[in-house]
């Protein structure tokens, strides 16, 4: 079995998220095999929060060329974790976005 540490690789970062962080929004990049229910029990043994929903989103590596030569970056999944009414915040991105 994967640990939650092996689940959650690392939080993403941009404008993007910062303006979802009011709403209790969270943005993470995640295994790609990991399915919902891993990726809000693994959140939840982490943070110690509470988790109401959580989208995913695959993203497909982009196309690389070099002379003749073509391959792919690797393909990602991101994960947004929306916390439940009256769950605290995730202490890592308090002092981010307020």
């Amino acid at each position: 079995m994967k640990s939650a540490y092996d689940i959650i690789k690392a939080p993403i970062l941009t404008e993007k998220s910062y303006d979802h962080i009011g709403n209790k929004t969270y943005t993470f990049e995640v295994a790609t095999d990991a399915n919902k229910v891993e990726i809000r029990k693994a959140i939840e043994e982490i943070f110690g929060v509470k988790v109401k929903s959580v989208n995913t989103i695959n993203r497909q590596g982009k196309l690389k060329r070099q002379g003749r030569y073509e391959g792919r970056r690797a393909s990602t999944k991101k994960a947004y974790i929306t916390l439940a009414e009256g769950s605290k915040g995730i202490e890592m991105f308090d002092g981010i976005a307020q």
